[in-house]
């Protein structure tokens, strides 16, 4: 059984990686969450030559799966981790290079993009993390077109609870709960879609994780 100290480090390493240790974790990452983020992708209603952003990309292993999607995609990344940010960016030159698509660090609050940038906008698993969702949830209005979709992928609460790290620093939702935080915003719930998978659990059970995609609109849209 894990210590309390050893759950408080692998709390901490899921919302802000670092280290060597932190390649391991955005590696583990990435092959557990890669259903999750298919699913928050598959949908975005993509269609050509639009403009993506995901908040907190990781080490961004997805990027060929989302832009092989459409023609003329461009994709910007912003993350709250610099190794995360340096990490994506070696594992995706080629697209970098190709002005495919970029990456960015910010502070997890304000946006550095100007209004109506985004045609889409998606994150997997970060909104545990947001300090002031309401303020987030503005900004990701404030750039998105007025016909962009925003798409909010999550674990579901009853699921979270069962693992012993998220009490530390994790605040956890389920449809009501995300619902009523959008309710309070710009945003409405155009739809929910949920989906159950069974994974390997970062302390190295196999679970059965509920996770939804929230795919929202702006109002008056």
């Amino acid at each position: 059984m894990a210590s309390n100290e050893e759950l408080k480090a692998l709390a901490s390493q899921l919302k802000d990686p670092k280290g060597a240790k932190g390649i391991e974790i955005a590696e583990m990452m990435d092959a557990t969450n890669i259903k999750m983020t298919l699913h928050a992708i598959d949908y975005l209603q993509i269609q050509a030559n639009q403009h993506i952003l995901e908040l907190g990309h990781g080490n961004c292993g997805h990027l060929h799966n989302l832009l092989a999607r459409q023609q003329g995609l461009r994709y910007s990344g912003l993350e709250t981790s610099e190794l995360m940010y340096t990490e994506a960016q070696r594992k995706n030159k080629a697209y970098t290079d190709a002005k495919q698509a970029a990456f960015f660090l910010y502070d997890g609050l304000h946006i550095p993009f100007p209004e109506h940038t985004f045609d889409r906008i998606f994150t997997v698993n970060t909104i545990y993390f947001w300090s002031e969702p309401h303020q987030l949830l503005s900004e990701l209005a404030r750039i998105l077109q007025p016909e962009g979709v925003l798409n909010i992928t999550f674990a579901q609460e009853r699921f979270m609870q069962q693992l012993p790290f998220t009490t530390f620093g994790f605040n956890l939702y389920d449809e009501n709960k995300a619902a009523d935080l959008i309710n309070g915003t710009t945003f409405y719930i155009q739809q929910s879609n949920t989906q159950t998978e069974t994974i390997e659990s970062k302390t190295g059970e196999l679970v059965n994780r509920e996770f939804t995609t929230l795919t929202l609109k702006k109002r008056g849209h």
